[in-house]
């Protein structure tokens, strides 16, 4: 697949930095509709020594904070994109439901991060977002979010 979005362009977009940038390519975009983006977590993030020492796994809420990234992404990018829109300043999460980990995530794992809006009213949007590696689903959540 090609890379559409390098982690310098995704800057552009988003507000976060490393450390706390979690999204590093995407592969695929459709404005207002969907991304694949990736993300791959080296085993030398601070957290792995402590999230389990001897059995490094990656906490839930950094794999839900870079589904929720991945959607801010979409949103930002296709506000961005449109000519008709004009640039948001921020995207904040209003809510998070129906989140689910489906399976452990490991130092090196490469994280596929699946986001798509579900509907998008006035300034708020929900979203459905899916984490895999490879073909097997790690997690799932319904975001809600504002923008400004």
């Amino acid at each position: 697949m090609n890379i559409l979005m390098d982690k310098e362009e995704i800057k552009t977009y988003i507000p976060h930095r490393e450390p706390f940038l979690f999204v590093d390519q995407v592969l695929e975009f459709e404005p207002y509709k969907r991304i694949l983006a990736v993300k791959t977590f080296p085993a030398t993030e601070e957290f792995f020594k402590g999230h389990f020492p001897g059995h490094p796994v990656l906490p839930g809420v950094i794999l839900t904070e870079a589904l929720a990234q991945s959607a801010a992404l979409l949103l930002a990018a296709s506000l961005v994109k449109d000519e008709n829109a004009g640039n948001p300043e921020g995207c904040y999460l209003m809510g998070l439901d129906k989140v689910k980990f489906r399976r452990i995530v490991v130092p090196e794992d490469r994280i596929q991060l699946q986001a798509e809006i579900v509907k998008l009213r006035s300034k708020i949007v929900t979203f459905k977002a899916s984490a895999y590696v490879g073909e097997s689903k790690a997690a799932e959540a319904e975001f809600m979010a504002t923008f400004y």
